[in-house]
């Protein structure tokens, strides 16, 4: 009897109903008949709205997220933090984003394919969370609102002590307390795009060639930082002319930082590299790459 009321097949009963039975059966109809367009108006509207692709969008997403290790978080999706995405990109390091305008993220994708992103305030301990923070090497908080900036670098340093935190600051009264949040960089866009157009009328040539150095079109020169734990132990504690002897690629030092974080510019051959060193060189891609391969 279900079977013939809800196909509407209209059959005869199978056998006499009472009216007790009569009442069952339009029951039945009626709620048959309201699952039936609940589901179907249900599906038209995930198909319509798009919400069955957000679905799988952001399934898709958190797996990529899982899957990520030694990754940079990038709060924030404007302009700087877009740049920042590019560069990131052309030296092959893995990134998430979080932004909380989905309507930002939906003009920027056609410009990155297959982003990693979450939607959602950075500011949520639980997002950072999500976006692997505890697995992750750095942080660039690029949120304009300074206040929203000193919140993210406060959790983040919260959640991971030995992250690497870069934080944008619009005002200079927000850099000492961005620094005293945890950041360990605060970069003001303003000022140094400031700096730049004016250097350039000092000192063109300089500049053109700095951007040569950061270029990224055709077989740019890159510049690398190679710690001291890397380094071959045949050639620990060695002066600088055997570190950089060291089946040979091409490169070459730009400086030292020494263990007191401290730089020098154009160092002697005889130089020792010790505990706590880092070596600034700088090369070709391939060049990069070939000395990254040696250190393996």
């Amino acid at each position: 009897m279900t079977t013939i009321a809800i196909t509407t097949a209209g059959f005869n009963e199978v056998k006499p109903l009472s009216n007790e039975g009569r009442l069952f059966t339009i029951f039945l109809l009626f709620t048959s008949w309201t699952t039936l367009a609940w589901a179907f108006a249900r599906i038209t509207q995930f198909v319509v709205t798009g919400e069955i692709n957000k679905y799988f969008k952001t399934r898709k997403n958190m797996k990529a997220v899982a899957e990520l290790n030694h990754h940079v978080i990038l709060c924030g999706f404007g302009r700087n933090a877009q740049q920042a995405a590019r560069t990131l990109k052309n030296h092959n390091m893995d990134f998430v984003v979080i932004e909380k305008e989905e309507e930002s993220m939906d003009r920027a994708l056609p410009f990155f394919p297959d982003l990693v992103y979450l939607i959602g305030d950075g500011t949520d301990d639980d997002l950072l969370r999500k976006a692997g923070i505890e697995k992750a090497i750095a942080l660039i908080s690029a949120l304009p609102d300074d206040a929203d900036n000193v919140f993210i670098v406060l959790s983040a340093r919260a959640l991971n002590q030995k992250l690497h935190i870069i934080s944008r600051a619009s005002e200079e009264s927000s850099f000492p307390k961005l620094k005293k949040a945890g950041a360990n960089n605060v970069i003001m866009p303003d000022k140094i795009g400031g700096s730049h157009m004016a250097t350039l009328v000092s000192k063109p040539d300089v500049i053109e060639f700095m951007d040569f150095l950061t270029s990224e079109d055709g077989e740019s020169v890159n510049m690398e930082s190679v710690p001291y734990e890397l380094l071959p132990p045949a050639i620990k504690d060695k002066p600088l002319r055997i570190v950089m002897e060291w089946n040979k690629t091409g490169v070459n030092c730009l400086g030292i930082k020494n263990k007191e974080g401290k730089f020098i510019i154009n160092p002697p051959d005889e130089t020792l590299v010790t505990e706590g060193c880092k070596v600034i060189v700088f090369g070709t891609r391939s060049q990069i790459a070939d000395m990254k391969h040696n250190l393996d």
